[in-house]
């Protein structure tokens, strides 16, 4: 009986594995590419409104297997760069962003 939960169990875990890896989106982009950077670690504020997109950012290199090096243009170092997984890139089409920033200020009862 245990034999067939393990035989069982691992077969159930290649189809979910091969499930997943369906659904990924083979991504390829090219040198000078605007992106946009999927930021997954967004907590601040919770809500539709809020952007977990941040970006453009510049594509210096791309790598093998979906890795790709960004810059940022707008930053004054022009040499900082760092490398992202190419699933949390997506083409970047143009158009003016508006980052907004909004300053609260506290004070005590």
């Amino acid at each position: 009986m245990r034999l067939n939960a393990y035989d069982s169990s691992k077969l159930y875990k290649q189809e979910m594995k091969a499930y997943h890896d369906k659904k990924l989106l083979k991504k390829s982009f090219q040198l000078g590419q605007q992106v946009l950077l999927f930021n997954s670690k967004l907590r601040l504020f919770l809500g539709k409104l809020k952007s977990k997109w941040s970006g453009p950012f510049t594509i210096k290199e791309v790598k093998p297997y979906g890795v790709g090096e960004l810059m940022d243009p707008s930053s004054d170092d022009s040499k900082r760069s760092w490398v992202v997984n190419g699933q949390r890139l997506k083409l970047y089409h143009g158009g003016n962003i508006e980052r907004i920033t909004t300053i609260l200020n506290l004070q005590d009862p």
